[in-house]
């Protein structure tokens, strides 16, 4: 783009030249507009041609800004995240709903969360409007094959459920959470419920062998894999590191003799809250709950990586909000359910090559409204003026 890029800085007043300061509010300035020039050519491009991009978008639930390698966590191993990190351009300042379901509706929607009919997580406060149109619709009327694996909460029976909200393939489990009340099918074996869980695959109940973070990464690799010339929309919203902390052996164990010692801490640029004995056996199982979910990450970059699909893919990874438990969180006030930092900030990445510089970050506000505008404008797909969204 030097066209748009020498006309930016001819614009450059000579006196901001010599103010860092000023400068450098002019520089985040410069890169929104040169994203959204960017954003419009490649738009623009995508529609005229045969190669638009698949979506990939990855959302954990409960995962605090601070767990994470990429954002200072030196405890928690996560090298496919963080390597995903080096290979995008990182939101710095994104950030969602205090709870789950909010974020989920205004994801899937582009709009504040109560102007989709959804207020609360349960007692009917997770019911989607079901007039509003979703992503998944817009991108499937438009060519795109779309799938969701995971965790849905916003509405279980018709016409709530993703089958009827644009999701042409879905596995999911009910409810906010697996083994939560509105989960019925696996609420009585509580103790257990995320192993062998039993699902929802397109509406039908099944019973399925292994971890829940495993299944449903197995059904994502199981359909981008499938022969098809038409591009993806795949929504992967893994159900951990929610509570219960259920976590395979071999991933707790990774984590089941570690200290968390203040002083050490500090020393390696952490900033622990203190934490009691059980505070502190909850942030073990998170952290080999959030290593399972790297692995499970880094098995669908190869994939999209052996089939020559990866870098003809956004792939966008967030969390729906901050942590529930106690634990170190990049030294933001307050947890899940707070509109403090430490409640609605999110780490968002976006990997897409042939748009965002690799390593970058962004430090321009944005937050889950604008994700179904930003994706739609990559794709090349029109929003109807009836939308009326808010990102």
């Amino acid at each position: 783009m030097p066209g748009i890029s020498t006309s930016i800085k001819k614009m450059v007043p000579f006196h901001l030249k010599s103010n860092s300061k000023m400068k450098s509010l002019f520089y985040a300035l410069f890169m929104v507009l040169l994203g959204s020039a960017a954003c419009r050519e490649s738009a623009n491009n995508l529609k005229a041609g045969s190669h638009r991009p698949n979506v990939l978008l990855i959302m954990t639930d409960d995962q605090g800004y601070g767990d994470l390698g990429f954002t200072g966590n030196v405890y928690i191993q996560t090298p496919h995240l963080d390597q995903l990190a080096k290979e995008s351009a990182w939101f710095t300042n994104f950030y969602v709903s205090p709870v789950c379901a909010p974020t989920r509706s205004s994801i899937m929607t582009g709009k504040f969360s109560l102007r989709t009919g959804i207020y609360d997580t349960f007692n009917g406060g997770a019911m989607m409007n079901t007039h509003e149109t979703t992503i998944a619709e817009l991108l499937r009327d438009n060519g795109y094959r779309t799938a969701i694996f995971g965790k849905w909460h916003l509405g279980d029976a018709y016409p709530f459920r993703p089958g009827d909200q644009g999701f042409e393939e879905s596995l999911i489990h009910r409810g906010g959470g697996i083994g939560q009340v509105g989960d019925p099918s696996n609420f009585y074996r509580n103790d257990s419920s995320y192993f062998d869980p039993v699902l929802f695959h397109n509406n039908k109940k099944i019973k399925t062998k292994g971890y829940c973070s495993d299944v449903f990464t197995d059904g994502v690799l199981s359909f981008i894999e499938q022969k098809s010339d038409d591009p993806f929309f795949v929504y992967l919203a893994f159900n951990a590191p929610h509570t219960p902390l259920q976590v395979p052996q071999e991933w707790y164990d990774k984590y089941k003799n570690l200290r968390f010692d203040s002083a050490e801490a500090r020393q390696r640029g952490m900033l622990l809250l203190p934490m009691n004995d059980a505070e502190k056996e909850n942030a073990r199982r998170v952290y080999g709950m959030v290593s399972n979910i790297d692995d499970n990450v880094g098995r669908i970059m190869e994939a999209l990586r052996k089939n020559g699909k990866l870098d003809n893919t956004l792939v966008i990874f967030l969390s729906d909000n901050g942590p529930q438990n106690k634990r170190y969180n990049y030294g933001l006030r307050a947890l899940k359910g707070d509109t403090y930092e430490g409640g609605v900030k999110s780490p968002c990445l976006l990997r897409f090559p042939k748009l965002f510089k690799p390593g970058s970050t962004i430090p321009a506000v944005a937050a889950h409204i604008d994700l179904l505008p930003t994706i739609a404008d990559l794709c090349g797909t029109p929003l109807p003026n009836t939308m009326n969204i808010d990102g």
